[in-house]
């Protein structure tokens, strides 16, 4: 639970940094960040030695660990073309119908289980998606993307046999040439704008990394559900960041579907832990 909330934490922060990367286009900032991610996750397997994971995965592992690098880049590149065009609070949507395709796709895949209360809470966070996408009069291209992508991630990330440290190595190592060929085919930006933007795309490596390193710790040990939930934690964030410092205008409508979904986050969190409090007495 602590990996995936400092997750969705450092997430909830993307927009106050991606603008910084301007004036490098979303496809120019999407290639650095998995070139870059990828010279770093090597260097931190290396200082591990896990290679030997990769070298010994099956081909189910690798075809899905090529499935897990091309959604992620997908919903990298969705992502950063939302926060940086000023669309933050529709990525903020993205991440809001995403928890719900989280928990479907873990019940109809992974066969797990909800019980009273967090049925509940999907049924009611449904109603609120439903209020922001279709009666609030947005259109939800980006949105869906970014929760598509993301979600299937998330379900791929539950099956792969490796560590998340190998799992993220592989996934940016094998999309990282076409990011390296896009960026010697153009006229980019990494060398012209002054010694701090290049040392702004360097880190967006960094800045990647954490985080995907400890969602992938919590996808290991935590069921895809609850991983969905919590991740509401994010688009709050970036809905509160689109409000107060970008100063998107939030319809009426878009804040009856939040403080919905926000219902429902709070049934379902107050449901894990009367579940936890359980267990610890009949523990203790």
């Amino acid at each position: 639970m602590i990996y995936g909330l400092l997750a969705y934490l450092l997430w909830g922060l993307f927009p106050a940094f991606f603008p910084l990367l301007l004036p490098a286009g979303p496809v120019e900032i999407l290639a650095h960040r998995i070139v870059w991610t990828a010279v770093t996750m090597s260097l931190l397997l290396t200082v591990v030695r896990g290679w030997g994971q990769l070298r010994r995965a099956s081909r189910r592992t690798w075809g899905l660990l090529v499935a897990a690098g091309l959604l992620i880049s997908g919903n990298w590149g969705i992502y950063v073309m939302a926060v940086n065009t000023g669309h933050v609070a529709d990525a903020a949507l993205g991440y809001f119908i995403n928890p719900l395709l989280s928990v479907l796709l873990g019940v109809v895949f992974l066969r797990e289980r909800l019980n009273r209360f967090q049925t509940l809470a999907v049924v009611v966070a449904a109603l609120g998606v439903l209020q922001l996408t279709f009666l609030s009069g947005q259109a939800p291209v980006m949105a869906l993307g970014m929760a598509i992508t993301f979600a299937f991630y998330g379900l791929v990330k539950k099956q792969v046999q490796v560590s998340p440290t190998a799992s993220l190595t592989a996934e940016t190592l094998l999309v990282a040439p076409l990011a390296l060929l896009y960026l010697l085919s153009i006229d980019g930006t990494f060398l012209t704008e002054g010694p701090s933007h290049t040392a702004l795309l360097l880190v967006s490596g960094l800045v990647t990394t954490l985080p995907l390193l400890l969602f992938g710790m919590a996808a290991k040990r935590l069921p895809l559900s609850t991983i969905g939930m919590i991740q509401y934690l994010t688009p709050t964030m970036q809905m509160l960041w689109a409000l107060f410092v970008t100063q998107e205008y939030l319809s009426p409508a878009r804040w009856v579907g939040f403080i919905i979904i926000w219902i429902a986050v709070a049934i379902y969190v107050a449901d894990l832990m009367k579940r936890s409090r359980a267990r610890t007495g009949t523990s203790g």
